[in-house]
């Protein structure tokens, strides 16, 4: 990924969508705002305990690196879940209930959610000009949100896989997931193609592989081309908000994707 870095907010972007006129998109770090710890600095999330006037100028922060009015966005209430919803122009500026993936082919609509070692998966239509963003953890793995968004975006857009390119953000690496048999026996149910996702360690315990766990039901599901950045959020929480390795006081990093007007 690009790393970029504007008046001390720092920002990732996908080299695969760099080049992509009229597309913007970003993951944001936890670098840039004004929130203090544990917290600190730039928390997107407004339901993690974190003061709501620092969270509503750390959006102004992001969106502003971006180039992007706060009105423009639709942003979702997350709940693990696989419901993809369609927004478009009426829907900027609202909280979509119960939604771990917003689809959209309509410019000036920017799509954001937030993470904190979830998986954001980007997902753009270059033939049909329409954009997808999905939360993914083990729960949203198992309940196929990744699968739900190439479904949603078949419906809406006639999006076909083969034009689909796909990102898999920083999310908790192999190297430090690890899982208990609640997580192990649904995933292994799945029964994913490609490299295993569960790994016996030498301890005897065994780790989930997230990423290479989308990229399996990306493939499965027709895709072709896939990015992942391959970063841990739980190795660097110097950059990245991490509920694992934060044990659940911490705040969330945004991920944005939308066409301009």
């Amino acid at each position: 990924m690009i790393r970029v870095s504007r008046n001390g907010l720092v920002y990732y972007r996908f080299e695969g969508l760099a080049d992509e006129p009229g597309l913007s998109h970003a993951v944001f770090t936890r670098l840039g705002g004004v929130s203090r710890s544990p917290f600190a600095t730039l928390n997107l999330g407004h339901t993690v305990g974190d003061d709501l006037e620092a969270v509503r100028i750390n959006h102004q922060r992001a969106l502003a690196a971006v180039g992007w009015p706060r009105e423009a966005v639709a942003t979702a209430h997350q709940v693990h879940g696989n419901h993809v919803q369609v927004v478009g122009e009426g829907d900027r500026g609202t909280v979509q209930r119960a939604t771990d993936g917003l689809v959209t082919d309509r410019p000036g609509v920017l799509l954001m959610l937030r993470f904190a070692d979830c998986a954001p998966l980007l997902l753009y239509d270059r033939e049909r000009r329409a954009v997808g963003l999905v939360h993914v953890g083990w729960r949203g793995l198992v309940a196929g949100a990744a699968p739900a968004a190439l479904a949603r975006m078949a419906t809406a857009f006639g999006t076909r896989p083969a034009d689909l390119w796909a990102g898999v953000g920083p999310a908790i690496g192999p190297c430090c997931y690890e899982v208990g048999p609640d997580v192990i026996e649904p995933v292994r149910r799945l029964g994913l193609s490609g490299p295993p996702v569960l790994r016996e360690q030498p301890s005897g315990r065994v780790h989930l592989d997230l990423w290479s766990a989308i990229v399996g039901q990306l493939r499965a599901g027709g895709v072709e081309e896939i990015e992942v950045a391959g970063l841990c959020t739980a190795c660097h929480t110097e950059e990245w908000y991490s509920h694992r390795a934060e044990r659940g006081r911490t705040g969330r990093f945004g991920a944005v994707i939308g066409f301009r007007a």
